[in-house]
C-alpha cells in the first residue's frame, strides 16, 4: 500500500505522527527501531499481543503475533507490535485470583484503546488466546473502531488418558471423583500429566473457543479462523492472512461500525446455541453490544435458543474438542447448515466486505462436510430441538440467570436451600462429601461488583460431576461457572446481591423451585416477607477497598448487561 499519508491520497491518523518537519523527532524514534521511510508513508498498523508465560493459551502468541505481523510488513502496511496482560483463568481457577479474571478483559480492552490512540495508529490486529483476551480485543477493535482483523490463537490438542482423549475438564472433575474415593492418587496424577499436551487453549467448546466461534460470526474474523489448532502452519498462515486482509480494511476503510449489526450479534447467538457455546458467551456477547450500541437484551438469548436447534455436541456435554470440528471443515460447516434452514441472516457483513452467505460461497461450504461425524447433525435431526443456552427469571432472577443444557433439557427441582456465601464456603462442603441427590446449593456475594470480579466456579461444579452428581445436584450463583461447567449450574443471577438482589435475602431451609424448562429460579417466600428481609438488609462490606479490584468493582455493570465497566455504554 503506497503513499496514504503523503500528498496524494488519504491523510491516515498516524500522519500526526510521521509527517511534516515537525515531526523530525518522532521519525527519529522509529528510526531507532528499524523503521524507514517506506514505512512513514503505509498505513501504521497495531498488532496487540498478549503473549505470556502465564498460561498454555497464550505461551505461543508471540509466533501468531510475528505472522500477523509479517502480513502486515509484506502487504505494504507499517506493523508495530505491542503487548497486554492475561490471566489464565483455569490456574487461578479455585483461588481468590479468580477475581482478577473478568477484570483483565476490561484491562484489554482499555490498554489497546489506550496504545492505538495514544500512537494515532491507523488500524489494528488483535491477537488471543485465553478467554478474557478475546472478548477483550473485540471490545477494544469496537471501541476504537478502527480497521480490524481478530485473529485467535487455537485450540490445544487433547491429551490421552487410557486410551480417550481428555482435556483439562477431566482433571478439574477427577479432583472430585479422588475426593469421593472413586480414583486412586495415581490415576489422577497420571490424569494431570496427560490431560495438557502443548500450547493451545482449552480443547472443548469452552470459553475460548466458544468466543473464537463467536468472532467469526459477527464478522469480526474471516471465518474459517477459529479452528486450526495452536500449534499448526494452518493457524499461522491464518494470522498471516489476517495481517494481510487489514491493509484491506484500510484501503476500503472497513471499520468494524461498518460490519456489526444486530444481525450479527443474533447470527452469533444463533451459532453459539446450536454448538452448546459457553455460558459466558451471554456476558461477553453483551458487552460487546453495548460497545457497539446495538440493542441486545439477556432475554433475546432465551428467544433465539427457543427456535434454533442444537446440531453440535462437544465438550464438555459431549465428548468431542475443537480439533474435531476442524477436521470436518469448523465452525462454517455449523454456520452454513443454520443459513440453509433460515436461522441466519446471510446478509451480516464480514470483515473480508463480503457477506456471510457470500463469503461461505467463496469458501465452497455447502453444509455437507461431516456428514458421518457422530457430534455434528443436520438441523432436520437435531441433538435436542432447542439451543443450549436458558435464560432463568423469577422471583430469585428478576434480571435473568443463564444455564447452558448439556444434558437433560427438562430438569426441575424443588427442594430446601444451603446458603453459601462465598465460593470456598461450598468448595469445602462438597470436598467433605456432604453432597447429596437433590441438594440445592447457592453461593452468592461473587457477582461482578460483590467479588468482585465474578469469579468462575469450575472446581465446584467440577467436584459435584465428580462425584457423579451433575445433574441431580443443582447449584446456582451471581458469580459465573466455567465454560467447562456441565450438568445443573445455573450462574449469572442478577441482581446480585452486593447490590441487593433476592439472592442476598435467601436463607437456610428456604424452599427454592428450579424449572429449566419453565424458565423459572424462584423461592417459595411471600413478598411482605422478602421485603421485611429486604429492610432489614445490609450491605456487606467490600472485599477490596483500594487497587484495580477495588476500582473495577465499584465499576462494573450488571451481569445482565454483560458487566460492563466502560462509563459511555453502560446501563444501570
Amino acid at each position: 500500500m503506497s503513499g496514504d499519508n503523503g500528498e496524494g491520497g488519504k491523510r491516515l491518523r498516524s500522519a500526526e505522527v510521521t509527517q511534516g518537519p515537525e515531526r523530525a523527532p518522532h521519525r527519529a524514534m522509529f528510526r531507532a527501531m528499524g523503521y524507514d521511510d517506506a514505512d512513514f508513508d503505509a498505513p501504521m498498523v497495531g498488532v496487540a499481543n498478549p503473549a505470556a508465560d502465564i498460561t498454555p493459551c497464550n505461551v505461543h502468541l508471540d509466533d501468531v503475533a510475528d505472522a500477523a505481523y509479517e502480513g502486515v510488513d509484506e502487504t505494504g502496511g507499517m506493523p508495530i507490535e505491542f503487548g497486554t496482560i492475561t490471566i489464565s483463568d483455569a490456574i487461578s481457577m479455585g483461588t481468590e485470583g479468580m477475581k482478577a479474571s473478568l477484570v483483565s478483559r476490561e484491562i484489554i480492552a482499555d490498554s489497546v484503546e489506550l496504545v492505538s490512540f495514544g500512537e494515532r495508529m491507523d488500524a489494528l490486529v488483535t491477537v488471543a488466546g485465553c478467554d478474557k483476551n478475546l472478548p477483550g480485543m473485540m471490545m477494544a477493535a469496537i471501541r476504537t473502531d478502527l480497521p480490524s482483523v481478530f485473529v485467535y490463537g487455537g485450540s490445544i490438542l487433547p491429551g490421552d488418558h487410557e486410551g480417550r482423549e481428555v482435556t483439562v475438564q477431566n482433571v478439574f472433575e477427577g479432583v472430585g471423583t479422588y475426593a469421593s474415593g472413586e480414583m486412586s492418587r495415581e490415576e489422577l496424577d497420571d490424569l494431570e500429566r496427560n490431560a495438557c499436551p502443548g500450547a493451545g487453549s482449552c480443547g472443548g467448546m469452552f470459553t475460548a473457543n466458544t468466543m473464537a466461534s463467536m468472532s467469526e460470526a459477527l464478522g469480526l474474523a474471516p471465518l474459517g479462523s477459529a479452528s486450526p489448532l495452536a500449534e499448526s502452519e494452518e493457524r499461522l498462515d491464518t494470522a498471516r492472512r489476517a495481517g494481510e486482509l487489514v491493509l484491506d480494511c484500510v484501503e476500503q476503510d472497513r471499520k468494524p461500525s461498518d460490519i456489526l449489526s444486530k444481525a450479527s450479534f443474533e447470527n452469533a447467538i444463533r451459532l453459539q446455541v446450536a454448538m452448546g457455546g459457553s455460558t459466558n458467551a451471554v456476558l461477553h456477547l453483551l458487552a460487546l453490544a453495548a460497545e457497539a450500541g446495538i440493542e441486545l437484551s439477556i432475554e433475546r438469548f432465551d428467544e433465539i435458543s427457543r427456535e434454533t436447534p442444537k446440531i453440535a455436541n462437544l465438550q464438555p456435554g459431549g465428548s468431542r474438542v475443537m480439533k474435531d470440528l476442524h477436521e470436518v471443515g469448523g465452525v462454517p460447516v455449523v454456520m452454513k447448515r443454520l443459513l440453509d434452514a433460515d436461522l441466519l441472516d446471510g446478509d451480516a457483513m464480514t470483515v473480508t466486505g463480503r457477506t456471510v452467505a457470500a463469503e461461505l460461497d467463496h469458501l465452497g461450504v455447502d453444509g455437507s462436510e461431516g456428514s458421518d461425524a457422530d457430534f455434528l447433525r443436520p438441523v432436520s435431526d437435531p441433538f435436542s430441538e432447542e439451543g443450549a443456552i436458558r435464560i432463568l427469571t423469577g422471583n430469585l432472577a428478576p434480571d435473568g440467570a443463564v444455564l447452558k443444557v448439556t444434558g437433560k433439557d427438562d430438569l426441575r427441582h424443588e427442594g430446601p436451600v444451603r446458603v453459601f456465601e462465598r465460593e470456598e464456603e461450598a468448595m469445602r462442603y462438597v470436598q467433605e462429601g456432604h453432597v447429596e441427590s437433590g441438594d440445592v446449593l447457592c453461593i452468592r456475594n461473587e457477582g461482578p461488583r460483590g467479588g468482585p470480579g465474578m469469579r468462575e466456579m469450575l472446581g465446584v461444579t467440577a467436584a459435584v460431576a465428580g462425584q457423579d452428581h451433575a445433574e441431580d445436584v443443582a447449584l446456582f450463583t451471581d458469580g459465573r461457572f466455567s465454560g467447562a461447567t456441565r450438568g445443573f449450574s445455573i450462574g449469572h443471577v442478577a441482581p446480585e446481591a452486593f447490590v441487593g438482589g433476592p439472592i442476598g435475602l435467601l436463607e437456610d431451609g428456604d424452599v427454592v423451585t428450579i424449572d429449566v424448562e419453565e424458565r423459572d429460579l424462584s423461592v417459595d417466600v411471600s413478598e411482605e416477607e422478602l421485603a421485611e428481609r429486604r429492610d432489614a438488609w445490609e450491605r456487606p462490606d467490600p472485599n477490596y477497598t483500594n487497587g484495580v479490584l477495588a476500582k473495577y468493582g465499584a465499576t462494573f455493570g450488571s451481569a445482565a448487561d454483560g458487566a460492563v465497566t466502560n462509563p459511555g455504554v453502560r446501563r444501570e
